[in-house]
């Protein structure tokens, strides 16, 4: 079979899409905990999910603004190891940003705040983006080739 032909396998597909969104939501516990509960007494599934815990208003907000800015740029090395196509990298980043926005609105109504909006979008493009050129990069590598042949 060539490279470029893909067989339709949506177990694969939908076994990527959870991977790649619980090792986001893991990626972003770190750094919550890391930059926000040093913050809190308490850190709970607000700041993950709640659009009123993104704000720039306060320093806790800015802390949850960059556990989601750090989030996309992990996220975007998760795509490398376990999209590995770069032409697929849009289409798992939307998905990941399409059920957080769904998990969003079941835990906390529709997002009103402009501020959530910007962050996620840009979260989106960054991981979008960079998952794609560094996709490219790994493609783009030379293939190994022994220079000598062994005599067999």
């Amino acid at each position: 079979m060539f490279y470029g032909a893909a067989v339709w396998d949506p177990w694969l597909i939908v076994a990527q899409i959870v991977c790649l969104q619980c090792l986001y939501y893991l990626t972003m516990g770190i750094f919550m905990a890391v930059l926000v509960g040093t913050r809190v007494s308490r850190l709970s599934l607000v700041y993950f999910f709640d659009y009123g815990s993104i704000t720039a208003a306060t320093v806790t907000g800015w802390c949850v603004i960059a556990s989601f800015i750090l989030s996309s740029i992990v996220g975007a090395g998760i795509l490398v190891y376990l999209i590995e196509r770069a032409k697929k990298c849009l289409d798992f980043s939307a998905t990941l940003y399409i059920i957080h926005l769904f998990i969003c609105i079941a835990y906390g109504g529709w997002p009103s705040s402009l501020t959530w909006w910007v962050v996620n979008a840009t979260g989106f493009a960054i991981m979008a983006l960079l998952g794609e050129f560094l996709c490219i990069q790994r493609e783009l590598r030379e293939i190994p080739i022994p220079r000598y042949r062994p005599n067999i």
